[in-house]
C-alpha cells in the first residue's frame, strides 16, 4: 500500500512538471488540480468515485486532471499529458475520448495503438501503454477543462 502512495506522489510530481513544461507559453495562466479516486459500482449499478490514498491490487483508480485558465486570455492548442504509473495498467477508459497513447512517453498515436507482428497489424496490449495526452484546442479565459484515465493497481 505504501508503494501505491509513493507512486501516486511520483505521478503527481511528473504531472506537475509535465504541465509546467507544456504550458510555459501560458506564463502562469494555467492551474492544474490532480485527483485520484477509486471507481466503485454501487448497489444500483451506478459508478461512484471515492478519494483514495492507498489501494490493494485489482482496485480501479481514476486519475483526473483539471486545467483552469486563470487569466482573461484564451489558451490555444494546449497539450496535456498524464503518465501511467509503473504499477498500474490502463483500462482503456479515458475522458475525453480524443486522447492519444504512447508506449514510450515520446511517440503518440490514436487509440487503439497498433503494431505489426508476423506481418499482421495487432492491437498493443493496454498493459504496455505508459502515458496519454490530449490536445485541448481552446481553453477559454477563466474556464476549465478536465481529462481523466482509469487504471488498475497491479
Amino acid at each position: 500500500m505504501n508503494r501505491f502512495k509513493r507512486l501516486h506522489s511520483v505521478l503527481l510530481a511528473t504531472l506537475v512538471s509535465t504541465c509546467l513544461l507544456s504550458t510555459a507559453h501560458a506564463d502562469d495562466a494555467l492551474k492544474m488540480e490532480l485527483t485520484a479516486n477509486q471507481v466503485i459500482k454501487n448497489a444500483e449499478g451506478k459508478t461512484v468515485y471515492s478519494p483514495v490514498r492507498t489501494a490493494p491490487a485489482g482496485t480501479v483508480i481514476q486519475y483526473k486532471a483539471t486545467y483552469t485558465n486563470t487569466v482573461n486570455k484564451d489558451i490555444n492548442d494546449l497539450m496535456v499529458t498524464l503518465p501511467i504509473p509503473a504499477n498500474m495498467t490502463f483500462t482503456g477508459d479515458v475522458i475525453p475520448a480524443s486522447a492519444q497513447a504512447s508506449t514510450d512517453g515520446q511517440n503518440y498515436a490514436d487509440m487503439p495503438l497498433m503494431r505489426k507482428v508476423n506481418g499482421k497489424l495487432v492491437k498493443v496490449p493496454l498493459s504496455e501503454y505508459r502515458s496519454l495526452r490530449w490536445n485541448i484546442k481552446l481553453l477559454p479565459a477563466m474556464k476549465s477543462a478536465t481529462v481523466a484515465l482509469n487504471t488498475i493497481v497491479n
